[in-house]
């Protein structure tokens, strides 16, 4: 067996889900347990949770995939006007006919357009977007081609600690070093760029750093980086030349009042042609985050600059290998860069359903917060942005005793107790990376608000036995 197969792991869907599921089954068998179903806090699924879909970006792609549709009165005519332009984009009209492997050239063109109008006019070329199976499957094909070299010559990746675990998985893949960054806790997680300097040239005596990576707004932390950090990134990256990876996947979940989400291709153009020309920088986005939450249908986009003419031909072989991304994502991609305008018929009802969607959001994740704060023993910085909780949670000593018996980390005991009292799945910190004896987990704030209100009791009840039980 692949010994780097082995080696993956990939905490969000890993044991505690699986003991989820294994409840799930008993309590379908009418197995009595101190709680009537499982609430699987442990994914950012929107849908799952309950969020409805946009009407529009579902209308879009169902006429899409049954074009008899467009003759029916029951459609507006600015959904039927996106659809036939897909369409015609689309072997034999079709939606079920593969595409050229870096995408539908129409609905790259709306994405670069997109890019465009989001970073106030910064130029981007249709030529450097690729769609994607999700922001995930783009990722993983930009470190396949960046990986090379063996020993001390083995290409490192930086990624941030807590970090999401597709990164770790994919190194781990490849054969890569992991090269860890700490975000600060103490300053509501945030990117220091002399801890960038000090995990860069620790490396150095093991590796070779090529790539950083960057989640903003974080998962599962939540920041939202400002301008000044960002510049100093990308300062760094232009000094150690430095591959940049900036998953912007959550770039439309900004809540906390004062923050900003600013694109690193937006801050890159404007430090001036030295750093624009210069910096190797791959952005990813998705389907499955922001307020649409359409996860299933796998879509996404990479924006790829300054990549060597060599390199790119390189990246379009490996992507011509899969074929394609899935046609319907790439379909449901191109109405989150090209929704409803003003004046369009469907605007009001699009605008309404995105802000109602954000608004909840916003008010979830301060309520989080806030009755994260309320119970001893734990810590939660705001929830600036994204979808989740990571809260800093006190184990006593007898229950890291009892877990290291077990062989389990002890946050993965705490969780694990977590989800057979109260049935609430979450995912222990040491999943995502955390500094050594500090424990945490981390919960999507996606479930309607009223079960979330009850959920986060459960969870402050269930917290205050632990550590009376374990006192």
């Amino acid at each position: 067996m692949n010994p780097y197969v082995k080696a993956v792991e990939y905490a969000v869907r890993g044991p505690i889900v699986l003991k989820a599921g294994e409840i799930e089954k008993e309590l379908r068998k009418g197995i009595k347990k101190p709680f009537t179903e499982v609430i699987k806090a442990n994914i950012g699924d929107a849908h799952a949770m309950g969020q409805r879909p946009i009407t529009f970006l579902r209308q879009v792609v169902a006429l899409c995939t049954y074009p008899n549709l467009l003759d029916s009165p029951s459609f507006p005519e600015d959904a039927k006007k996106r659809a036939r332009r897909i369409l015609q984009g689309c072997g034999g009209n079709s939606l079920g006919a593969y595409s050229a492997s870096q995408g539908i050239n129409c609905i790259r063109e709306d994405v670069a357009s997109y890019i465009e109008r989001r970073d106030g006019g910064v130029p981007a070329d249709p030529d450097n977007i690729y769609l994607t199976t999700g922001a995930s499957d783009g990722i993983a094909t930009i470190l396949k081609i960046l990986v090379s070299g063996g020993g001390k010559s083995r290409t490192g990746v930086m990624i941030p600690i807590p970090q999401y675990p597709l990164y770790s998985a994919a190194i781990s893949e490849l054969g890569a070093i992991q090269v860890n960054y700490y975000l600060d806790e103490e300053n509501c997680w945030s990117l220091d760029v002399n801890e960038l300097r000090r995990s860069l040239n620790e490396a150095k005596a093991y590796c070779h750093p090529k790539v950083l990576c960057i989640i903003n707004p974080g998962n599962p932390t939540g920041q939202v980086q400002n301008r000044k950090c960002i510049e100093d990134v990308i300062h760094f990256a232009w000094e150690e030349k430095l591959f940049l990876l900036a998953d912007e996947v959550y770039q439309d979940n900004v809540y906390s009042e004062g923050c900003q989400f600013h694109s690193f291709k937006k801050i890159l153009y404007e430090m001036g042609p030295e750093y624009y020309n210069n910096v190797e920088l791959a952005s990813f986005h998705s389907t499955s985050k922001g307020y649409m939450g359409e996860c299933g249908y796998r879509g996404g986009y990479m924006e790829v600059i300054n990549l060597h003419p060599e390199m790119k031909g390189q990246l379009v072989k490996l992507l011509s290998v899969r074929i394609c991304s899935p046609v319907s994502g790439q379909a449901a991609m191109d109405i989150v860069v090209n929704p409803p305008v003003p004046g369009e018929e469907s605007y009001s009802q699009f605008i309404k359903e995105k802000e109602s969607v954000l608004n909840n959001l916003a008010k979830k994740a301060k309520l989080t917060e806030d009755m994260f704060n309320k119970v001893p023993g734990v810590h939660c910085n705001p929830l600036q942005g994204a979808m989740y909780a990571f809260p800093r949670i006190f184990i006593p000593a007898k229950a890291i005793e009892e877990a290291k018996a077990h062989k389990m980390a002890p946050d993965m005991l705490y969780c694990m107790k977590l989800l057979e009292e109260t049935g609430i799945c979450v995912v222990p910190g040491s999943g995502f990376g955390q500094r050594e004896g500090s424990y945490h987990f981390r919960m999507t704030i996606l479930p309607p608000i009223e079960k979330l209100k009850i959920l986060l009791e459960k969870m402050k009840d269930f917290h205050i036995k632990f550590l009376e039980k374990y006192a």
